[in-house]
């Protein structure tokens, strides 16, 4: 009788186990830029902005998420102490002001993520400077001001200029900095790569392009400048910390099949390739890149670019790199499609239909406060319920669990 109740036992055991829910990636973007998400528009207060982090990760984790992408460089800047940039305006007021009473927002939110096993990727902007020239605070030592001619502007933002090397060996050393001092999961970066075009106006790079362009067509000099960048990221992420992943959030488009056989049954009037000089294909192909985390953010009866082809494009195309799909959580109630409750919860269907596709992040983080349609609810209570690892990358060494992590900054929180 015990050795049946034992076997019995063994049994449950057993298919408890196998019928737990494969892992999946289920991520936030926590934006800090123009104090989207956080801090809160004038929060400056310390203690504030930690319990107003945790508020938003304790509610991250009632929903069933995994991992957080916290935006801690939005524009030459810094939410933690760093030798090379100021601390951010959306942190303190002021660029250049260190927080008072002091402390590491980077290492604190690193912390408050790990404790709740959460994966922290640190969102970092590659290329903005300046977020709005004549408006924005800058510090007397920001980048800009020490290095004028490595910056151009385009439509009331200050750009560092792509083709440049000595700006492109600044932003390698800035991320160097960070995945050398902190225990972050990954480097993360969005879809601000050559800014978006604005009608009428060419992005002033001619004076570099006459330096470096070599010969080459000024779309593809563009282009090779991008790959640059990347390659230079992934060597120094992984020669830094093996194990530290590097991930891509690009616009939704590759390209649409009517400019490259290759590309998406789109009509997109932006694209990755042509607009952004951003060939995420290559980065893939190549190994780049560890992730790619496509803005897909339109709904399923969008007239030019349709979530479900996009989605499976997506999926065809990852060259076994994970692919997280980027729903736009914050579209909720903006026009007819988007007051479908039933909008949301498709496309994360959509999504785990494809055999390449192993998850999602949403933008963004305030936006759940709302809990529109009662979709945090369905996260709780149906699609998240069972809490899920983030899935393993074969092609990283696994992280040490010693040793990792120190933070070495000054007690003053000055450089």
């Amino acid at each position: 009788m015990k050795r049946f109740i034992f076997s019995a036992f063994i049994s449950l055991l057993l298919v408890q186990c196998f019928a737990q829910a494969k892992p999946e990636f289920r991520g936030v973007w926590i934006a800090s830029v123009d104090n989207i998400d956080w801090p809160r528009p004038g929060q400056y207060n310390p203690e504030s902005q930690k319990a107003e982090y945790i508020r938003q990760l304790d509610m991250h984790q009632r929903n069933g998420m995994n991992a957080v992408i916290v935006q801690v460089r939005p524009s030459a800047d810094a939410f933690y102490p760093s030798p090379y940039e100021p601390w951010s305006q959306w942190l303190t007021g002021t660029q250049g002001k260190a927080p008072s009473p002091y402390y590491d927002p980077l290492e604190f939110t690193i912390n408050e993520a790990h404790k709740r096993g959460f994966e922290y990727h640190a969102w970092v902007n590659p290329y903005r400077a300046n977020f709005a020239i004549g408006k924005a605070s800058i510090a007397p030592n920001h980048i800009t001001k020490q290095h004028p001619e490595w910056f151009l502007k385009y439509g009331g933002t200050l750009y560092f200029d792509p083709g440049n090397k000595e700006a492109q060996a600044w932003v390698v050393n800035v991320i160097k900095d960070i995945v050398t001092r902190y225990d972050v999961d990954a480097i993360h970066m969005d879809d601000y790569f050559y800014p978006y075009r604005i009608a009428g106006k060419e992005f002033p790079d001619t004076a570099s392009y006459r330096l470096y362009g070599d010969g080459m067509n000024k779309d593809d000099w563009r282009r090779s400048n991008t790959d640059s960048i990347i390659y230079k990221l992934t060597a120094v992420i992984h020669e830094t910390k093996p194990w530290v992943k590097f991930g891509i959030s690009p616009f939704g488009v590759w390209r649409n099949q009517s400019d490259d056989p290759d590309g998406s049954a789109t009509k997109a009037g932006v694209t990755n390739y042509d607009d952004l000089y951003a060939d995420i294909l290559l980065w893939l192909e190549k190994g780049w890149v560890d992730y790619v985390a496509p803005q897909v953010y339109w709904e399923f009866s969008q007239k030019h670019a349709p979530f479900e082809p996009i989605v499976k494009w997506w999926n065809e195309h990852s060259y076994g790199r994970h692919c997280y799909i980027g729903l736009g959580y914050y579209k909720a109630g903006s026009n007819l499609a988007w007051r479908d409750r039933t909008q949301l919860p498709r496309q994360i269907d959509s999504t785990r239909a494809m055999e390449n596709v192993q998850g999602q992040i949403y933008f963004s983080s305030t936006t759940f406060d709302k809990n529109p349609y009662g979709w945090n609810d369905q996260l709780r209570n149906n699609y998240y319920k069972e809490k899920v690892m983030v899935p393993e990358m074969p092609w990283l060494p696994k992280k040490p669990t010693v040793g990792v992590g120190s933070v070495s900054t000054s007690s003053s929180g000055t450089f």
